[in-house]
């Protein structure tokens, strides 16, 4: 079996065992250099990554392989690039782009095909002078995102 069949089937063994957690991401160069981004439908844990980067390193035999591991979650700042990653991020603000506009807007609701948010913005009264706020409930289908992000807020304590 090659190295690439060996690391697939320890991998599919893994998220068989632990159908909480999936792939973000993942590389694996010519040398061996094993890369993966985990998430999970909670939080991704140091135990979680090990576990993985372990049961990867158990399956390749040393002996044989020269290879390198590194298994993360991914950062605060990274796109959310799978929509499993959506739902543990309800209530959160979010930055998203589509096509036609950049929104930033709270997380309300996640279904298989769109995600709604809602948003305040002042906007010019339609009429006389001066502005108004208005607020925004809208769905955008996950076909139309192009890249979305958790908006990271601090207290001001």
């Amino acid at each position: 079996m090659q190295a690439r069949e060996i690391i697939a089937q320890a991998i599919s063994e893994v998220f068989s065992e632990r159908k909480d957690l999936f792939i973000v991401n993942h590389h694996i160069s010519e040398g061996l250099d094993i890369n993966l981004t985990i998430d999970g439908d909670d939080l991704v844990n140091v135990s979680d990554c090990i576990a993985v980067s372990r049961k990867i390193e158990s399956a390749l035999d040393r002996d044989v392989y020269d290879f390198s591991i590194k298994v993360q979650s991914p950062g605060a700042d990274e796109p959310l690039t799978d929509k499993r990653q959506y739902k543990k991020h309800i209530g959160r603000k979010l930055k998203l782009k589509t096509e036609s506009e950049e929104i930033e807007g709270k997380l309300i609701e996640v279904n298989d095909d769109e995600i709604r948010l809602t948003w305040k913005s002042r906007e010019k009264k339609p009429k006389g002078k001066g502005k108004m706020t208005v607020e925004h409930d809208k769905t955008f289908p996950f076909e139309i995102i192009k890249e979305a992000s958790i908006k990271l807020m601090f207290n001001k304590n």
